[in-house]
């Protein structure tokens, strides 16, 4: 037959400072249990081993972290694992910042190299700044289509 030690239960999970479902009475010593109906039976009870508090359960990180290894790698990244569009994968600001550094890293080294004037590269940086080309590559063309850039 079980014996009722909820309320030896509750006044131990305040003593150890932890909730109900951590303290763990020995089922060997139930009725010692059963009969501390003072806080310092229990307070006994504690010190004698008959009553322990069980320690904190957490959930692993293991597989999470395993998971982000092999993402880093650039594994499961499919299709099928993909749950937003590409634009709210990578955000329109991030990618833009791509792309404009790109270009702007571009001009600066047709300046610095003496393959464009010096009015052009403003004159370029304003519109490539204006978002009139497509990227680098689209950047380029329309210089060379132009005639400004030297060989």
């Amino acid at each position: 037959m079980m014996m009722d030690v909820k309320n030896q239960k509750r006044m131990a999970a305040e003593m150890l400072k932890c909730g109900a479902s951590r303290v763990w009475i020995n089922p060997n010593r139930i009725a010692d249990v059963a009969d501390a109906i003072t806080r310092a039976d229990i307070r006994t009870a504690i010190q004698s081993g008959s009553i322990v508090k069980l320690p904190k359960k957490g959930n692993s990180r293991g597989r999470i972290n395993r998971n982000l290894r092999q993402k880093d790698k650039g594994r499961q990244k499919g299709h099928g694992s993909r749950k937003g569009t590409l634009r709210t994968r990578t955000p329109k600001k991030q990618r833009w910042m791509k792309s404009i550094r790109a270009m702007r890293d571009e001009l600066r080294k047709y300046r610095d190299s003496g393959k464009i004037e010096r009015s052009t590269y403003r004159k370029y940086y304003g519109l490539t700044k204006g978002g009139m080309f497509k990227g680098r590559r689209n950047l380029e063309e329309h210089l060379r289509n132009e005639g400004l850039l030297k060989e």
